[in-house]
């Protein structure tokens, strides 16, 4: 949805609800008004930054002003969040004096949702008139240089989920028909993460996120063959949010945490609690961050 597009795409009075299941392309746009006509007639004003936090990263939105909650079971036509650190719910109000809107919790293609339907959240916020996404997430470190705990600044991603949340009937309000994603992640915003990292003093890198639909972590030959795409991390998800991103003209800046090695001569085993722990430790890395991006926008 471009800025121009917009105008024609605007929060309507609430109509009956509608499950997820029933989500064909006509009814799509129509879908976004209802979601964001519940959230404003909870939080009427209109947010600045969208924020997607990913495994064991709730905590980020921790001294948000004037927050109003709404788990996402409540919201017409969002999905309800079931993996491992992730709690499920919007939350409305100001960080750094910036209105924002965060997503504790985000919906992964191994959880059995349609792309679209991960990506939904993002059309929605669009809607509710924010100008920047900022996306986090856990990956596994391909990358020899990575330690576990650093943050990695995506710079490009390789989509190997074998899924796109574009496909189907293309709809003029919500963006073009062929979008360019050769600069998906905007380059200010990376400059800006790198700066504020070296600021407060913590490792960061900048580099490619490979994107698998999961749920099990990868093998040693796929790690081999990741590193030889030009991957540095790996994870399971961000990529549908990005493209949808993209597509509405956002943009994105995405932070992953290193939560594991994937080392396939000295391999380790991981679970998903592992990696949140991991996650939890290096969450003042990401808030700094983040913190750090909104105090720009005064």
């Amino acid at each position: 949805m471009t800025g121009r597009e917009t105008s024609q795409l605007r929060p309507s009075p609430r109509a009956p609800h509608q499950p997820p299941s029933a989500s064909g392309p006509s009814l799509l746009p129509a879908q976004i008004e209802e979601s964001a006509s519940f959230i404003q007639a909870r939080w009427s004003r209109p947010p600045r930054v969208g924020i997607i936090l990913g495994s064991g990263l709730a905590r980020l939105a921790d001294g948000m002003t004037d927050a109003v909650y709404m788990p996402y079971k409540e919201i017409p036509h969002f999905l309800t969040a079931t993996a491992v650190g992730h709690q499920g719910r919007l939350v409305c109000g100001c960080l750094a004096g910036v209105p924002v809107v965060v997503m504790q919790g985000r919906l992964h293609a191994y959880e059995g949702h349609p792309a679209e339907r991960i990506a939904f959240p993002v059309r929605v916020m669009k809607l509710l008139g924010i100008e920047l996404l900022i996306v986090s997430n856990a990956s596994g470190g391909l990358n020899p240089n990575f330690r576990s705990g650093d943050v990695m600044v995506i710079e490009d991603h390789l989509n190997l989920m074998g899924v796109n949340p574009l496909i189907g009937i293309h709809d003029d309000r919500l963006g073009p028909p062929f979008p360019d994603m050769s600069a998906a992640y905007d380059q200010d915003l990376r400059d800006r993460a790198m700066q504020i990292a070296r600021r407060e003093n913590f490792t960061a890198h900048v580099g490619v996120y490979a994107a698998m639909r999961g749920p099990n972590f990868e093998t040693r030959a796929e790690y081999r063959f990741l590193r030889r795409m030009g991957a540095d991390v790996v994870g399971m998800s961000t990529v549908p949010e990005v493209i949808v991103a993209a597509h509405a003209g956002l943009p994105v800046l995405a932070l992953s945490v290193v939560a594991n090695l994937c080392r396939p001569d000295a391999p380790e085993k991981t679970s998903g609690e592992q990696v949140v722990a991991v996650v939890e430790a290096a969450a003042p890395k990401l808030k700094a961050i983040v913190l750090g991006v909104l105090e720009t926008m005064g």
